[in-house]
């Protein structure tokens, strides 16, 4: 008998804690503008990831949208064909030029490929941190270092990672969340900068709400903004939600480990293999369909859903491959990202799956091989 498992699913507080936690708007009357959930939540945040700075936007994509304007950047930027559309789509529109590098083994910007691209007209490093595995921090930022290079991280997919011990949050110039309904951590749809330099707090506040500046005479526009900022009834659920997500992560760790004992013998599967130095979110499980498993990922994936479970081809087309991209002319070297867009798919991880449903999955995994 079929057994139906889904994709992903999102994180859902207990009702009425929730329904306590938003109580107090009524009372107030304040439902955005920085209200006090926002400013409880920023604090929540500031705690939980040791960074000093840090503000809150109404998405992800905003917030990295206002990230790349507020580093004043022209030219052009090293950026991950692998990734979400959102990260080269803010590129472009902050007017600037992506040149797409090659991924390694954790799905990740190749650091060895960067040097090889950087010109007199690069001007930052922009890359994801993929099924919240890190880029190779350390190597991408030394390499930015020499070449005098800004590093914003769309950290999208990561929040709760930690290298050696230090936040992910905590790294490269700037780093971007996202809080969206399916993450691993959500404030129903929000996002999150973090960032070293104090000033860049001025120009956040102004660009995320129009570009107005207040003053004892009134109010005034000082830079062209839009309307980013995240309302109360988010911060309420990030700040509900936040309490649970180290359970959550333990949860997910436990399915990860139990996929990679079933999953590591069956020939032509692979999965990621994690680093001791590491705490990983557990966002995604990642596996690659290679040849010696004998029908190709996309076979895997219709075979599986034919039986009822959901899984994700996370990313097989890649950002620079897209109709509105296709017929530019932008710099690229990604022959392996080339190859993993056919080979990845990302298994359902979350943590209300069964480890009944995990092993039901990967039998169906170890069944469909040829």
């Amino acid at each position: 008998m079929w057994k139906e498992i889904k994709p992903t699913k999102p994180v859902l507080p207990d009702k009425n804690i929730f329904m306590q936690e938003i109580d107090s708007i009524w009372d107030t009357g304040i439902m955005t503008n920085n209200g006090e959930k926002v400013q409880k939540f920023k604090s929540k945040l500031i705690e939980y990831t040791r960074c000093k700075n840090l503000d809150l936007f109404v998405n992800g994509h905003s917030a990295l949208l206002l990230a790349i304007k507020a580093m004043d950047l022209q030219g052009e930027v090293i950026t991950s064909p692998f990734t979400f559309i959102s990260t080269t789509n803010a590129i472009v529109q902050n007017g600037l030029i992506p040149v797409f590098a090659d991924i390694d083994d954790s799905y990740n910007l190749n650091p060895n490929v960067i040097e090889e691209l950087i010109t007199e007209k690069t001007c930052a490093v922009i890359t994801p941190h993929i099924f919240g595995i890190p880029c190779d921090v350390d190597k991408i930022e030394k390499i930015a270092k020499k070449h005098k290079l800004k590093v914003i991280y769309d950290g999208a997919q990561a929040f709760g990672t930690r290298v050696n011990g230090k936040d992910i949050a905590c790294f490269g110039d700037i780093v971007m969340f996202s809080f969206h309904a399916i993450k691993i951590f959500n404030s129903i749809e929000g996002g999150m900068l973090s960032y070293h330099d104090d000033r860049l707090q001025k120009k956040f506040e102004l660009y995320r709400n129009f570009g107005i500046s207040y003053n004892e005479l009134g109010s005034d526009v000082d830079a062209i903004g839009i309307n980013a900022k995240m309302n109360e009834f988010q911060a309420a659920m990030g700040i509900v939600n936040l309490s649970g997500l180290n359970d959550e992560i333990g949860k997910r760790k436990k399915i990860a480990e139990q996929y990679r004992e079933m999953l590591d013998d069956i020939p032509g599967i692979e999965t990621y293999k994690y680093r001791p130095e590491i705490e990983y979110n557990y966002a995604y499980f990642p596996i690659k369909v290679l040849p010696e498993y004998g029908i190709t990922r996309d076979d895997l994936w219709h075979g599986l859903k034919e039986t009822g479970i959901g899984t994700r081809k996370l990313y097989d087309k890649l950002t620079c491959d897209y109709n509105c991209y296709q017929n530019k002319k932008y710099i690229k070297k990604i022959g392996n990202a080339e190859k993993v867009k056919n080979m990845a798919l990302d298994l359902p991880i979350y943590g209300e799956l069964s480890e009944e449903d995990v092993a039901y999955l990967c039998q169906r995994i170890k069944g469909m091989r040829k």
